[in-house]
């Protein structure tokens, strides 16, 4: 198969490519698209059949479930059994926008969707290009992050083309994602709600409009052994490099000293190394040196594409320092500890 690469990039979004995309949609084919957070990988979320391919594009696991992306809140009591006053609040507050709020399903939602669970995690994203494709399609779009599953996100077209090209039959190409993580993923039907992943919308955020959410230990990168996820992100190893990934904690002079010391330690060993400099001053030596960003919203767009830079550059290790959990830094925090296959406190 021959992947399709339609150009929508810029301020104007070309009727052809969104006509051509959803026109794959409706006949139950697979569409990489740009979301503000990173490109999904879309089918129509209606059909069994068509979100099954999802699955096996990707290889991800049956049990991780799928979000729902929608054009309109008119969706919403289509696909929950009941949309509460705080989903509702939510929606009127962060809609279009990087929240996926996990409600009770309807009888709408086919099982594959939800990973067999009696919930289903909804969003509107808030790209042109995306919803302009789900309102062209007239259905609500299934999308998983559009890679192989495990792997970093994708951030642009390049990046889907190198997971999935060849195994899909279109990529939107927009450019690339204005915020660089996925989505928030908020648990209505916990009381109080129940962060599942950390995204584009802060906790801050979101307390000021509940006033009161908990943190799901998989935000922290603690993966739940036994327990049904109802998020992508919370049960199986995500956004992992090719290279080894390891994570120094700790602070200031000492944090600098003693990542310098193990990538010193794999540099002799003849590995090809790697540091990410989480965002303060530092002059590490290492076969490559990436920084994150001055700030969490640089690291935040950074992320998925430094991660994939390495690779690139045929890095065998990744030493990295940690990112300050504050605001958007709690989502590239999670993230980088979930991709992480080994942490040094």
């Amino acid at each position: 198969m021959k992947t399709r690469v339609l150009k929508a990039s810029g301020k104007s979004t070309p009727s052809r490519a969104i006509s051509e995309a959803a026109s794959v949609i409706k006949k139950g084919g697979l569409v990489a698209f740009p979301t503000e957070t990173v490109y999904g990988l879309g089918a129509n979320a209606l059909n069994p059949k068509a979100v099954r391919r999802i699955f096996r594009a990707k290889k991800r696991p049956m049990d991780n479930p799928l979000i729902v992306h929608i054009s309109s809140r008119k969706w919403l009591r289509h696909l929950a059994k009941e949309v509460p006053p705080m989903a509702q609040a939510l929606a009127k507050r962060f809609w279009p926008g990087p929240l996926t709020m996990v409600l009770k399903k309807s009888a709408a939602v086919p099982a594959e969707v939800s990973g067999g669970l009696d919930s289903v995690a909804i969003r509107m994203p808030a790209s042109r290009v995306a919803l302009r494709l789900i309102k062209k399609a007239g259905v609500p779009i299934a999308a998983p992050s559009a890679n192989i599953a495990g792997r970093p996100s994708p951030t642009c077209a390049k990046h889907v083309l190198r997971d999935l090209g060849g195994s899909i039959e279109a990529v939107i190409d927009g450019g690339s994602t204005k915020i660089g993580v996925e989505s928030t993923v908020l648990d209505l039907t916990s009381n109080p709600p129940l962060v599942l992943r950390a995204g584009g919308i802060t906790v801050e955020e979101l307390e000021g409009v509940l006033g009161r959410v908990r943190l799901h230990p998989a935000v922290f990168g603690k993966i739940p052994a036994k327990e049904a996820a109802k998020s992508p992100g919370m049960k199986y190893r995500h956004y992992a490099p090719r290279a080894k990934l390891v994570l120094v904690e700790g602070t200031g002079k000492k944090l600098q000293e003693r990542l310098q010391k193990i990538a010193d330690g794999y540099l002799k060993r003849g590995y090809k190394v790697g540091i990410i400099v989480a965002g303060g001053k530092a002059n590490y030596k290492a076969s490559v040196v990436k920084r994150l960003g001055k700030t969490a919203k640089e690291a935040a767009k950074n992320l998925f594409r430094l991660l994939r830079e390495f690779d690139e550059e045929k890095v065998d290790i990744i030493v990295a320092e940690p990112v300050c959990r504050k605001g958007l830094g709690l989502a590239v925090a999670s993230r980088m500890k979930k991709a992480a296959s080994k942490i040094i406190r």
